[in-house]
């Protein structure tokens, strides 16, 4: 047994528990092992080499030890941000995330992360320590007293408890299947504090550890429902493929583009899945969005699900006569919203390989007036595009603080995208194209803010690149001090703030003496985060400026925040969910006539 693998207890050695196993010849000197060990070795076997997390009691010896292991660990000042970051790391790398969290408080604090990793479909393990089972479970009043099992049961797909330190290898091996099989989601596993202390045989604990053999099985389509989709899709006049976030997980880049590219077949990328084709590729409709959806008759959906960031795939957003074709692993996600009249059931990698080679007996030809329909749109949204970035007021506003942004990330299409906001959200995912696959993260499904700087160390962590984040000054609030660890840990992240002032925008006028509810501090000087924490700090007004800074920020490979001072009327209520933001009547303006 390794000596960084277990301790003995004798004086020379610190223990971690006041367990021992008494030798053959009655000694009490006996290799043991204890949780905290257990927990490390286990993960290990399982290739998970990083935790994020915050430590306190009773797991800062977790963090310990994992460090003395040769794992990595990013300690984070708040442990939502912490769960970003592992739900971030596990849709990059379709290995569950591992976020640690104290019990009581730190758990609840880490759980929104965990339930938004859940929703996304990203595998997630949040490792949380917890109070004594004996005095919680008879509502004692334990120190952070709080049944955390119970509590976290409706928003991840499986929570577990280890009660016994010998189950502890049992427990990682569940959690990491259960995470990544099928589809991936967050997994809670509870161990108290007594638990990891406690200790046992060395020898028998390396027994209790085991690698996961395939954890996450391919499932091939049925012949049939192969042939029925393409049936579909071939006799379609106006056939799209929607790629949503789930084939960029799968990681399956080549086959769909080579599915793709072999049909002639439009598609249209939602936000995470722009870069598995390049947003310049021919056949994309990112820029004929509207009119790609309003008129296709015959819809594959990739990694997509037909809720509301797809209208429901309800009419008029799209045609009443659509035809929807599905790819999900889930079969109970067909049906949610519109019939799917051709399911695929399967992971997404086995099943575009079945309808790619399906093509040979069942080949799909594109109608050109589709295709010229959807390019003469594209062209003329292009255009407007360009000239929207070209305009150049003083003081900024989003389309040339983007452009600039735009220019730079041209010049390094390497750079990972992380992007939250309402305005800057909306506008960024319109300006900026994306070149490589699961090169952008953002709010996802739930639409959540507060994951920029979670995701961001996530990305350079896991990746080693450099990462750009584009902020809203409001979305930044919500995870701000996590500058302090990019800083910390010397991370490649670059923070650019597009300061309005303002949730939405920040010129709403105030009805007493207050500031209005959605006015920020529009002379906020948020650099200074950066260089109070030793990183680089800039400060810019102009998009020259902008650009200049955002190169050198680069250039530099460490840690810097650009502040970009906009002008604060810019900007409109909700981005483009205003209408999900229901107006009072007594600020509801009078209706227009179609001839005002």
């Amino acid at each position: 047994m390794d000596d960084r693998h277990r301790y003995t207890r004798s004086r020379d050695m610190t223990t971690l528990s006041t367990s021992s196993t008494a030798a053959p010849d009655g000694s009490e000197d006996a290799p043991l092992t204890d949780g905290f060990h257990l927990v490390v070795d286990a993960l290990k076997a399982n290739d998970i080499d990083t935790i994020y997390g915050i430590v306190g009691i009773p797991i800062t010896d977790l963090a310990r030890v994992a460090q003395a292991r040769g794992m990595r660990y990013i300690g984070f000042r708040q442990e939502t941000s912490a769960g970003n970051a592992a739900a971030a790391a596990g849709f990059l790398t379709r290995r569950p995330g591992v976020c640690l969290t104290t019990s009581g408080p730190g758990f609840l604090n880490g759980l929104p992360a965990l339930a938004n990793a859940t929703t996304n479909c990203f595998p997630m393990i949040q490792i949380s320590g917890s109070s004594n089972r004996a005095l919680v479970d008879l509502q004692r009043g334990d120190y952070q007293d709080l049944d955390q099992l119970n509590a976290a049961r409706p928003f991840v797909k499986a929570s577990y408890r280890v009660d016994r330190v010998e189950d502890i290898g049992l427990a990682i091996a569940r959690a990491i299947r259960t995470a990544v099989s099928g589809r991936p989601g967050g997994v809670y596993l509870d161990i108290p504090g007594a638990v990891l202390g406690q200790a046992m045989d060395a020898a028998q604990g390396a027994e209790s550890v085991w690698r996961v053999i395939d954890p996450a099985p391919r499932q091939l389509p049925a012949p049939e429902a192969v042939d029925r989709a393409l049936d579909v899709l071939a006799r379609a006049r106006r056939p799209l493929i929607v790629l949503g976030k789930g084939a960029a997980y799968a990681q399956a880049d080549a086959v769909i583009r080579d599915f793709i590219e072999s049909t002639g077949i439009p598609f249209l990328p939602m936000s995470m899945a722009k870069g598995l084709l390049p947003d310049s590729h021919r056949q994309s409709a990112a820029a004929a969005r509207s009119v790609a959806i309003a008129r296709a008759d015959a819809v594959l959906l990739v990694g997509a699900r037909l809720n509301w960031l797809l209208g429901h795939g309800e009419s008029p957003q799209w045609a009443a006569d659509a035809k929807f074709v599905q790819v999900d692993i889930a079969a109970s996600e067909f049906d949610s919203n519109q019939p799917i009249v051709a399911p695929l059931a399967g992971d997404i990698g086995s099943v575009m390989f079945a309808l790619r080679d399906g093509l040979a007996a069942r080949p799909i030809t594109v109608p050109t007036e589709w295709t010229d329909e959807l390019a003469e749109r594209r062209a003329r949204n292009d255009a407007k595009m360009t000239e929207r970035r070209a305009e150049n007021p003083h003081p900024m506003r989003f389309y040339n603080a983007l452009g600039a942004i735009r220019s730079v990330l041209q010049a390094n299409p390497d750079v990972y995208v992380v992007n939250e906001g309402a305005n800057a959200l909306d506008l960024a995912r319109n300006v900026i194209d994306m070149e490589l696959p699961r090169h952008r993260l953002d709010t996802g499904t739930w639409g959540v803010m507060g994951i920029g700087m979670g995701y961001a160390i996530a990305a350079a962590v896991e990746t080693g690149r450099p990462v750009v984040a584009i902020e809203g000054d409001s979305a930044f609030g919500f995870s701000g001090m996590e500058i302090e660890t990019i800083c910390r840990y010397r991370l490649p992240v670059t923070v650019v703030i597009l300061n309005n002032g303002g949730v939405y925008r920040g010129d709403e006028k105030p009805a007493g003496d207050s500031p209005a509810p959605t006015v920020l501090n529009a002379g906020a000087r948020h650099e200074l985060l950066a260089e109070a924490f030793g990183g680089k700090g800039y400060h810019v007004t102009t998009p020259a400026e902008l650009r200049a800074a955002l190169a050198h920020a680069l250039a530099s490979n460490g840690p810097s925040l650009i502040d970009c001072e906009l002008d604060p009327s810019a900007g409109v209520e909700s981005g483009h969910l205003a209408s999900l933001n229901p107006t009072s009547a007594a600020n509801r303006k009078p209706a227009v006539s179609a001839g005002g």
